[in-house]
């Protein structure tokens, strides 16, 4: 996940903001950035989806994640590549180049993502989908309204996740249908928690980018940290609720 900066007082493209102080400019621009991020966050959720769907009724996804071959594995790692790219090479890339990414890691995203359809009923998925989306808007919009610094959280939660993926990795070796369970759980509050965390740091950022040629990066990292805490919850409650196909 793009580890930015915690969001620091600084002056915004409309002039400097006294402390308490916020023009009917100021606001209309936040907003306006806020859903810049939303909307890119979601046409990539959906972008993902429709990969993954589309890969699964081809047949292709089985042909190449249920046979051996290296394939499969170019297909999962590769996201990663692309989140590396963009969180190491952001300030190298030009805006366009930063959204062409974007689009690219959400179609590979689908793509590996497409053995949800092999694994789970569509139902299932569906339901479990849309429960996610409902938590996720709830806690978005608790990020977003809050007056609680949650950056406090931030290190915590990041830590949290790191853990994870350490035990995950350790269950590889364990194969523990218990532990896997655990590792779920936690998982959901982690990102859970991230994405009311991530939404009031990407708030924040408006003022230190507003007018300025970053603008444009820092909304669509912003949507990519929403995309990850979306997406990895989905995954992680999939876990609980999605109904298996065997």
């Amino acid at each position: 996940m793009a580890n930015w900066s915690d969001p620091r007082p600084a002056a915004s493209a409309f002039g400097a903001q006294r402390p308490g102080v916020r023009t009917d400019a100021y606001d209309a621009g936040l907003r306006r950035y806020m859903l810049s991020v939303y909307n890119y966050m979601a046409s990539g959720v959906l972008l993902t989806g429709i990969v993954a769907l589309l890969f699964a009724q081809s047949g292709m996804a089985a042909q190449v994640f249920l046979s051996p071959g290296p394939l499969k594995y170019v297909i999962m790692f590769a996201p990663l590549a692309f989140i590396l790219v963009l969180s190491f090479g952001i300030n190298r890339l030009s805006t366009a180049a930063t959204q062409a990414t974007f689009w690219a890691f959400a179609a590979i995203m689908g793509l590996s993502m497409s053995t949800i359809f092999l694994r789970y009923t569509g139902g299932s998925i569906a339901i479990t989908f849309f429960a996610t989306a409902t938590a996720f808007l709830a806690l978005s919009l608790y990020g977003y309204t809050t007056k609680r610094d949650l950056s406090a959280f931030g290190t915590f939660l990041i830590m949290g996740v790191v853990g994870l993926l350490v035990a995950s990795l350790l269950n590889i070796w364990l194969q523990s249908s218990a532990f896997s369970l655990v590792i779920s759980a936690i998982g959901v509050l982690l990102f859970a928690g991230l994405t009311a965390y991530d939404t009031q740091r990407i708030k924040g950022m408006y003022d230190q980018v507003a007018g300025t040629d970053m603008m444009g990066k820092v909304v669509i990292m912003g949507a990519l940290s929403l995309y990850l805490d979306f997406v990895n919850m989905f995954q992680f409650l999939l876990s609980f609720m999605g109904g298996s196909r065997d």
